[in-house]
């Protein structure tokens, strides 16, 4: 029997093409798993231009490769990277290109707090390697910052912390740039408003702040995260305002608290850090100003004291010139005789010298002048000449350079200076004289208000020697004094030795019945 003639087995099966098998199995096993959670470490992660994420999760015998399409990846609480423990919740589905099954991943969270301090770990690492946590590159804190910055929930109790603080120790002015604390878009959110505080144009509309806080609550390791995200550490490391982290309690340690320039433990701490206490620098001005009065007063008081030990060792003005006085005498005494001696030695040359005058010698003197006045007389003329028509070229050439409209606008413009000038004067005077007339005024109203006139009408009185005599201040001297006057707001009440009545007697009480006189 030939084998080619047999039907063979299972002939009569429908024949399906290989889309309709990929179709069948994908909408098979999405329609049984449609929502699972998956648990397992995290392998290979990559991120494609698109802005789409492909990563696998694995175990010791099996791997699964996950997508997380790009408008799912912004809304991812935690990022994947390689080596980390996670649960990942979303739909298997399948790739027909390959011909292999994948999940699509919608939510990311960290398979416990151990796998989330492993994952913190290796971020410090990672940012340590590259500096940031260098305290070499960190900014000292502004001593008293005119305008402060917090980065926080605007809703919760730590922006009413950090106002009442910053209220009771110095007042300033606060921008706070409200942010999600908590959640998946915690950290973005946190990073921009960093960024946009530092964006801002110093001394614009709305001002730069001096200094930044970046504050939140307590809370567990999950709650705290964002301010754990690499975004928000390297913002606040870029930050070129001078940043404080004030995120949880004493004993929560997050990473933005290694980048920053000063750590504070609470919110409330935060604030201050930020500024000092008022009345503190006040007390600490006086103090030091008390502190550079006396050393003023001490300097100029050791100064006298030296001035005047100087001017005990220095020696008297009269004893100082008593030699040069009797030296001034004893020259003036010797005057007399030595003018005498001098004349009557000029006298003898003078008569010396006349002897030996004869005419001839005169006679000769007066030749030899003669002659020399005549070799000069013929020149004379020529060089005169010469000199006149130098002078007239240089008169000709001052006068073909002088034109008279040069002249008149210079003297306009004189005469518009002077103008000026005396217009700025006149208006000076009127300014100098209503200054003079308004301070006068001022004066004269002072005058009157510190006068004894405005204190007699409130009530007081001034006593006097008579109506226009001196003012009595004591008791003893309005007692000897015969003729007294008070001056009153409203005139003079004169008491004379007549109107002053001597003081009562006192009565004598009637002795009474059966006592004896």
């Amino acid at each position: 029997m030939d084998l080619i003639d047999e039907p063979r087995q299972g002939e009569n099966a429908p024949e399906f093409s290989v889309s309709e098998i990929s179709g069948a199995v994908k909408r098979t096993i999405e329609g049984e798993f449609a929502h699972v959670r998956v648990k397992g470490e995290v392998g290979r992660v990559m991120h494609a231009r698109s802005g789409h994420l492909y990563f696998d999760i694995k175990d010791d015998r099996a791997v699964l490769g996950c997508t997380t399409w790009k408008a799912q990846v912004a809304k991812l609480a935690v990022i994947p990277e390689e080596g980390m423990e996670i649960v990942a919740t979303g739909r298997l589905t399948t790739f027909p290109g390959q011909s292999k099954y994948q999940m699509n991943v919608q939510d990311v969270a960290v398979a416990g707090e151990g796998a989330l301090m492993a994952m913190l770990e290796k971020r410090k690492k990672k940012l340590a390697a590259e500096g940031l946590f260098d305290p070499a590159r960190k900014k000292p804190l502004p001593y008293l910052p005119e305008i402060i910055g917090v980065v926080t929930s605007p809703t919760g109790a730590v922006i009413r912390d950090i106002l009442h603080r910053l209220r009771d120790r110095f007042p300033r002015k606060v921008l706070v740039w409200p942010v999600a604390v908590q959640g998946a878009n915690s950290a973005a959110e946190v990073a921009r408003a960093i960024e946009g505080f530092n964006a801002m144009t110093p001394g614009g509309a709305l001002p730069r702040p001096d200094l930044l806080i970046v504050a939140r609550g307590g809370g567990s390791i999950e709650d705290l995260w964002g301010f754990n995200e690499e975004v928000v550490a390297r913002a606040a490391a870029a930050s070129a305002i001078p940043l404080i982290s004030a995120v949880g309690h004493e004993t929560d340690t997050t990473l933005i608290d290694f980048v920053s320039d000063q750590r504070a433990p609470t919110p409330t701490a935060a604030a201050e850090l930020a500024v000092p206490v008022r009345l503190e620098l006040l007390a600490w001005t006086s103090e030091q100003g008390g502190r550079l009065n006396r050393a003023l007063a001490a300097g100029v008081a050791q100064r006298q004291q030296r001035l005047r030990d100087l001017t005990r060792a220095l020696p008297r003005v009269d004893r100082l010139t008593e030699t040069a006085s009797q030296r001034l005498d004893q020259a003036s005494a010797r005057l007399d005789g030595g003018l005498n001696a001098f004349v009557a030695q000029k006298q003898i040359v003078l008569g010396r010298i006349a002897g030996g005058l004869r005419p001839s010698a005169l006679r000769g003197l007066l030749d030899r002048n003669g002659q020399r006045l005549g070799s000069v007389e013929h020149r004379l003329p020529s060089g005169l000449a010469r000199q006149t028509d130098q002078a007239r070229a240089r008169l000709e050439a001052a006068i073909s350079r002088l034109r008279v409209d040069a002249m008149t606008r210079e003297i306009e413009a004189q005469r518009q200076s002077v103008s000026q000038l005396a217009t700025r004067l006149d208006r000076c005077q009127l300014v100098q004289a209503a200054n003079r007339r308004q301070r006068l005024a001022a004066l004269d109203k002072l005058h009157e208000t510190l006068g004894y006139k405005e204190t007699l009408k409130r009530g007081y009185a001034v006593v006097r020697q008579g109506k226009d005599g001196d003012v009595i201040t004591s008791k003893s001297v309005a007692q000897n004094t015969a003729d007294l006057a008070i001056e009153f707001a409203d005139g003079v009440l004169p008491l004379g030795a007549a109107t002053r009545k001597a003081p009562a007697k006192p009565k004598q009480s009637p002795p009474e019945q059966g006592s004896l006189l």
